[in-house]
């Protein structure tokens, strides 16, 4: 995962300090290990989710009602995570990110030693604002410790190790979780309480093993010697405020927006795709089978993101999406009106196309906020709320049924081409904030 250190990562910044040239390749290197954590965090939800939809004999729209939770969290603990970001600052805020997601995963084997509905609601509530506070900070620090230009490459290079941990993920849940559960291994038969028990504690080895990892990671984190933001500029930026308006932007403006329906696009995809692949007219597999599969939709977001960092270097990030956009629309087509293996490989591809859409929509929109970053960041979080919608799509696969369900997918790719084509054009555009190397 370590980028060399002869090699500055794409758009990697450099700049003097005391009269000598400071790389942020390593910064970027630890920050790429955060974005591996947090996405394998948040997939295990797409394996856990068929999980208790068995354990607790869900249907569809309470299933997608618990990943609904999840995201409601990135809605209320957005604003307070820039808050907390502009008193304490980037490297603090990110170690505390990690201790609260820590606490939640110690807090799931609690609920899986009951069990309990209720409290693991509760669990992935605080998990899900440990992830928000993560985001809010790292994802525009990634964007302005380098040159302004190629902050869409940068930003989707330690993306694809986000979706390096979301490819791992299933594999490893679907082993720890699924792999270990009558109703992982099993189809088309209802458990018995002793059974559901057992399935429900299942879930304890793999949360206590991510607890660990997450608060070694926080400990790493809180002794790097992190690049910050320039005091100066943190100065210049609570005076400005006053008189500056994010409304004036139209790439953020529109860019809100677009990562609320991208999300539910993703989300609506990643959550129901074990029980779509599992189905008879599908590809008639258990859904630890399906699991395996739902790692290549993730690894195609992985290869997509190593791509779009190169291929943004030479083609502007607007055009990228654009094209990815279109390429969406098309294969979620192929999803919703094929059957048997077409439509199950139409929704894997989709993963290779959704790839640059959440850093490449994100770049785009704190561009040029300039002292505005950390609210505009917060907005762009915060709109991550849009995966709790994922339970309209629950409902309307109860309703029309579940491949059916997926042109509502169909209609939010079409919304990313519009604001790759029109609503991330930058307006009134302001200085980018400093950056201080670290000794």
């Amino acid at each position: 995962m370590a980028l060399p250190p002869s090699q500055p990562a794409p758009g990697a910044h450099t700049s003097p300090a005391g009269g000598r040239g400071a790389s942020y390749a390593p910064a970027l290197t630890l920050l790429a290990s955060l974005f591996f954590m947090w996405g394998f965090i948040t997939v295990i939800n797409n394996t856990l989710l068929p999980h208790l939809k068995s354990v607790f004999d869900l249907n569809y729209t309470q299933t997608t009602l618990i990943e609904s939770v999840w995201f409601i969290a990135y809605f209320v603990a957005s604003i307070p995570s820039a808050k907390l970001i502009e008193r304490i600052g980037y490297q603090k805020s990110l170690v505390t990110g990690l201790l609260v997601m820590a606490a939640g995963a110690a807090g799931m084997t609690l609920a899986a030693s009951l069990p309990s509905y209720g409290v693991t609601l509760v669990m992935l509530f605080v998990i899900a604002s440990g992830i928000t506070l993560l985001q809010v900070a790292a994802n525009p620090y990634v964007t302005v410790i380098g040159p302004p230009e190629t902050g869409s490459s940068r930003l989707n290079l330690v993306q694809a190790f986000n979706s390096l941990g979301t490819t791992l993920a299933p594999i490893f849940a679907g082993y720890l979780i699924l792999g270990r559960s009558v109703g992982g291994t099993t189809q088309g038969r209802v458990l018995t309480p002793a059974e559901r028990l057992a399935d429900a504690q299942s879930v304890i080895l793999p949360y206590v093993l991510v607890a660990i990892v997450l608060v070694v990671l926080a400990v790493v984190i809180a002794r790097f010697p992190l690049p910050a933001i320039g005091q100066s500029t943190q100065r210049v930026t609570r005076e400005e405020r006053k008189r500056l308006s994010l409304w004036k932007h139209r790439n953020l403006v529109f860019g809100v927006p677009a990562i609320f329906i991208y999300l539910i696009a993703e989300i609506g995809v990643a959550n129901l795709f074990i029980n779509f692949v599992s189905s008879p007219d599908i590809a008639n597999v258990t859904q630890e089978q399906a699991s395996h599969y739902l790692a290549l939709l993730w690894g195609g977001m992985m290869v997509g993101r190593f791509a779009g960092s190169l291929i943004m270097q030479k083609i502007p990030a607007e055009t990228v999406l654009a094209g990815f956009s279109i390429g969406a629309f098309v294969v979620m087509l192929g999803a919703t009106f094929l059957t048997g293996p077409a439509a199950m490989w139409s929704l894997i591809l989709v993963g290779l196309f959704h790839s640059i859409m959440f850093p490449t929509i994100f770049s785009l929109g704190i561009k040029g906020l300039g002292p505005l970053t950390e609210e505009g960041s917060g907005l762009l979080i915060m709109a991550i709320a849009g995966g709790a919608l994922v339970v309209v799509q629950g409902w309307l696969a109860d309703r029309y049924g579940l491949q059916t369900s997926f042109l509502l997918t169909v209609v939010c790719e079409l919304y990313i081409l519009f604001y790759a084509v029109w609503g991330a054009k930058t307006t009134n555009a302001l200085p980018e904030p400093e950056v201080v190397a670290a000794e």
